[in-house]
């Protein structure tokens, strides 16, 4: 490298996820062509664990549309929510190349209420536990339950508390074909209930770093959680095909219904 690398710095703060320097420099690295690929398949396998085969969705943080277009694609009804700009000017692009109409909307999740409105929801790609306040992740599903029909089904998807106790490195790096570089340091925090993260990414001269938070439940946490706002029995299950949830599958998917 030549000259004085640039370097930013962004520190935590209760609203990280506003931003929109997060997801600019972290897009290639979170959403990457494969995983729009793979998008496909995952939209196949919720439709068939959830049952709801038409109507209306709510894709809730669906940052730059991978299961939102999908979703369109298959003749549902589609509205994606989310709190970037820069995710939601991606995915009107990619819904006007797929040549499908997609709701997409500028909005705090812990905002958004369209009461009846919905006959699937969906929150993917552990999208939940972004708030200081445990009580506004409580309030989100209290919107996602009163959006929903009655007989509706909420879909949350997120890593699994039990399978990161399992595996939890302290660091960890990424590098794309590009060259560019990214390293994550992680600290459990409060009693295993949330992990502070430093994401550094480099790029030839430039450096960016970020520090924030992130809650994380166990399946038995957010069962409870959502029967507090509401939901009927949630169902855990170990990923999209449900297999069973447990502590050697990496992710904790929940099925519930108003």
């Amino acid at each position: 490298m030549t000259g004085t690398p640039e370097s930013i710095t962004k520190s935590a703060h209760d609203e990280w996820f506003t931003d929109e320097s997060f997801w600019r420099e972290l897009c290639p690295f979170m959403f990457p062509d494969t995983a729009f690929t793979v998008a496909e398949e995952q939209v196949d396998r919720a439709l068939a664990l959830t049952g709801v085969q038409a109507g209306a969705v709510l894709d809730l943080c669906c940052g730059p549309g991978r299961h939102a277009i999908p979703l369109a694609k298959r003749g549902f009804t589609v509205t994606g929510v989310d709190r970037t700009s820069f995710l939601l000017e991606k995915a009107r692009a990619r819904a006007a190349t797929a040549r499908v109409s997609v709701e997409f909307l500028l909005e705090d999740m812990r905002r958004f209420r369209r009461p009846g409105s919905f006959d699937l929801a969906v929150n993917m790609f552990t999208s939940f536990g972004y708030f200081e306040d445990k009580a506004d992740d409580l309030e989100v599903l209290r919107h996602v339950y009163e959006s929903l029909k009655a007989g509706g089904v909420f879909l949350l998807d997120m890593v699994s508390k039990e399978w990161l106790a399992k595996v939890f490195q302290a660091t960890t790096s990424t590098k794309l074909p590009t060259g560019q570089l990214l390293v994550q340091r992680h600290e459990i925090v409060d009693d295993w209930t949330g992990v502070r993260n430093e994401w550094t990414v480099l790029d030839g001269d430039r450096v960016a770093t970020f520090t924030f938070r992130h809650r994380i439940y166990s399946g038995q946490e957010i069962k409870d959680l959502l029967m507090h706002a509401g939901f009927l029995t949630p169902q855990l299950y170990g990923a999209l095909d449900g297999r069973p949830y447990g502590i050697d599958v990496s992710r904790l998917t929940v099925v519930s219904r108003k």
